[in-house]
């Protein structure tokens, strides 16, 4: 069979996968599943982007990485807007199917644990959320367990004279990533003294703002949407998403900015 636009992107199967599961259909319910599919995309393809920034680091590829970044920070802008589209959604229109969703949550998104385990917001509890065994409990061990793209940052500082403390260093992996203030002195001078090194800090600075406003929207988004009530499938709910705001992944970046 010739390859044609349907084949190669496999059209037929992906459009198959939208199963609104309410009884008679509720019309809404069809945007809220392509919006959480298409959010499971965006997210494979932010640790698609991620993986290949760790390498950058490592191998000491500024330009690559300033490439990189441009890519994450825009899709982390889209990622943003597309909850303006799920926000069409009024209380009683989700209401209207959210029974159906049954022990379906959006916490229960390995992709995201695992966005969040590689850019170094760690936590080991939330293994528990995905049953030994399976692949994505074995895909979040790992990532839990390897070096994450902020502890391949330092890898890049050093080679350019920043002093990485030993302790730093050495640091359990499973642990998440946290600012030291050696480190924030050697990124201060490497803004001051190397200009393309500030290109590829900004854009990190942005890509992590993004970040931040992505989960303060969502908080917002489920705010809206269930009030204070229980997330589906048991989750905690807005309270427990509030814990994660403000929560940088580049914190050595940050803590300088009054300083710039």
């Amino acid at each position: 069979m010739e390859l044609d636009y349907s084949s190669y992107l496999h059209l037929d199967q992906l459009l198959a996968l939208q199963e609104p599961r309410s009884q008679p259909v509720e019309h809404d319910e069809m945007l809220f599943v392509i919006s959480h599919q298409a959010y499971e995309l965006w997210f494979k393809l932010q640790l698609h982007e991620l993986d290949k920034i760790k390498d950058d680091f490592l191998n000491d590829r500024i330009y690559d990485a300033i490439a990189s970044f441009k890519r994450v920070r825009t899709i982390m802008k889209v990622m943003v807007e597309q909850i303006d589209i799920l926000e069409t959604l009024t209380p009683m229109s989700f209401n209207s199917f959210r029974e159906r969703l049954e022990t379906a949550s959006g916490f229960q998104s390995s992709q995201f644990r695992e966005f969040e385990f590689v850019l170094g917001f760690k936590r080991k509890d939330m293994l528990r959320y995905h049953p030994p065994g399976t692949a994505a409990h074995e895909r979040l061990v790992r990532r839990l367990h390897e070096p994450s793209l902020v502890d391949c940052f330092y890898v890049f500082l050093e080679r350019r004279g920043v002093a990485i403390p030993p302790a730093l260093r050495a640091r359990d992996a499973t642990e998440p990533s946290i600012g030291d203030e050696t480190v924030e002195e050697g990124v201060l001078h490497l803004y001051k003294t190397q200009p393309n090194l500030l290109i590829l800090f900004e854009l990190m600075t942005d890509f992590d703002e993004g970040f931040q406003e992505w989960r303060y929207r969502h908080i917002k988004l489920v705010e809206r949407s269930i009030g204070n009530k229980k997330g589906t499938g048991g989750s905690l709910g807005v309270d427990f998403l509030k814990r994660t705001l403000f929560h940088p992944v580049f914190h050595d970046l940050w803590a300088i900015r009054h300083r710039l």
